[in-house]
């Protein structure tokens, strides 16, 4: 069943095979990180008629389908599969925790599971298909292609809806302010199901012909190595990746590789300041949201403070909601904006081409700035504490090499402000408290700071504080 309608994915994948001749050349989309073929573009496309016909087609348009396979070679035709039979895609990630999983199925009310189980020789893990038992959605007018799931600022998990033309459209806007074209070799070891991977990833694959080297050894030692052999001149990476390489002794050439880009969580400075200085190389800084896709991009990798994200992508247009404010929420209006959440909608926050993020972001000369979530804001004694600047003063101490803070409860105050510090074994605790009551105001100071050997993060590379604070309760 080919897609209808306005002008998506499926239509520029068929474009570009007929345009660009891939099925005569042969042209390879995804090679593993010694070189070899994978998949070239007309396998993917015979792939993706094989799984229509004998792994969906006892299922009805509108439903939704569930992928779970980790950084499978079989994705993009998967995702193009369920995109020709009017199929849903709800993309999974591998580590989720099955009671987690089992529960996003629930809200999705999917009707079937694709996962990654057993091996078959060279071809590596076989596809296998999971029927659930689900109740039909009737859509409306908007049927989606593709849910995003999301916690938001809950635990409780959501979906957001987006129709293959708003995929198209991060696709283009991604690629023509990065400057990304079928000439590049994209690295893909970020996972694809998260929606940067998505989006960086298979839909420039896909729409735009850029072909990706499929790495699922996320060691950084490996990473680093097989980043330099695959010749990859497109780094889609972490800050974790980043700061990993820079503490590594002795590092392989990177001849190739022309673009870095960091998104999931912001990048220290000193970070990029070592990376730059160790492998020749700028890092761009990367903003995105899972509900409108891309958002800001430092082009010129400037790394001029903290949290600095750069200027709005190509085709988005950022409106301030307290214009006159030091940091404030802000509108996003895109084209790539999804339609709204799933199974509760709220208009007010994601609709009709806009989005607005919990991030409350600065303006300046050169560009935007991250200063934090208004989630994150301790409440101490009603008074409110940003923990991007109680981190700022600890990174200033000579030996902390990373921190983070976070809330605790606190019978008296609401909340009191604690932190984790990776530093030096010469740093202790009192010192750095003392630091922080000559440089901050009295309810900004943390009550407790612990040492540690790594921040804790999650694959996309973030920090969940709410974790931190239950992990260090008083």
């Amino acid at each position: 069943m080919k897609s209808t309608g306005s002008y998506g994915l499926v239509e520029a994948w068929e474009t570009a095979l007929r345009t660009e001749g891939w099925e005569g050349e042969k042209r390879t989309a995804i090679f593993d990180p010694g070189g070899a073929t994978l998949r070239t573009f007309i396998q993917i496309e015979e792939e993706s008629r094989d799984f229509e016909r004998e792994l969906f087609r006892a299922f009805r348009r509108g439903e939704v389908i569930a992928i779970q396979a980790g950084n499978h070679v079989a994705w993009p035709a998967l995702l193009l599969a369920c995109l020709r039979r009017g199929l849903v895609a709800l993309p999974l990630e591998r580590t989720m925790a099955e009671r987690e999983r089992d529960v996003a199925l629930g809200i999705c009310r999917a009707a079937a599971i694709v996962e990654a189980a057993g091996f078959m020789g060279n071809a590596g893990e076989r596809i296998a298909l999971r029927a659930l038992t689900h109740r039909p959605i009737e859509w409306g007018p908007n049927q989606p292609s593709l849910l995003k799931l999301t916690s938001g600022t809950t635990a409780a998990p959501r979906a957001i809806r987006f129709r293959s033309e708003q995929l198209l459209a991060d696709c283009t806007q991604i690629c023509e302010t990065m400057g990304i074209t079928a000439r590049d070799l994209n690295f893909a070891v970020i996972p694809l199901s998260h929606s940067y991977g998505f989006s960086n990833l298979i839909t420039p694959l896909l729409a735009r012909g850029v072909p990706m080297v499929l790495s699922r050894d996320r060691m950084p030692r490996a990473v680093l190595d097989d980043l330099a052999r695959s010749n990859a001149t497109v780094f889609p990476g972490m800050p974790i990746f980043y700061q990993a390489f820079c503490e590594m002794e002795v590092v392989p050439e990177l001849p190739g590789l022309r673009l870095c880009l960091s998104a999931g969580a912001p990048l220290p400075l000193e970070v990029a300041r070592k990376f730059r200085q160790k492998f020749q190389q700028p890092i761009h800084s990367f903003y995105g949201s899972s509900e409108c896709g891309g958002i800001c991009y430092d082009r010129d990798a400037l790394s001029i403070e903290p949290g600095f994200v750069g200027q709005p992508m190509c085709g988005v247009d950022l409106e301030p909601l307290e214009p006159d404010a030091p940091a404030t929420r802000t509108r996003v209006r895109s084209a790539a904006a999804g339609d709204g959440y799933f199974p509760d909608p709220d208009e007010e926050k994601l609709g009709h081409g806009q989005f607005t993020p919990d991030d409350l972001l600065s303006a300046g000369a050169d560009g935007w700035r991250i200063v934090g979530r208004i989630s994150d804001v301790i409440n101490v004694a009603g008074k409110k504490v940003n923990p991007v600047e109680v981190e700022a003063e600890l990174l200033r101490f000579a030996g902390v090499r990373a921190a983070v803070a976070f809330g605790r409860e606190s019978i008296l105050r609401n909340e009191e402000v604690a932190a984790c510090v990776v530093a030096d074994e010469r740093v202790r605790e009192s010192d750095l408290l003392e630091h922080c009551r000559a440089q901050l105001s009295g309810w900004q100071v943390p009550k407790r700071i612990f040492f540690v050997a790594e921040i804790p993060v999650n694959e996309r590379g973030k920090v969940n504080r709410r974790e931190l604070a239950a992990r260090f309760a008083p």
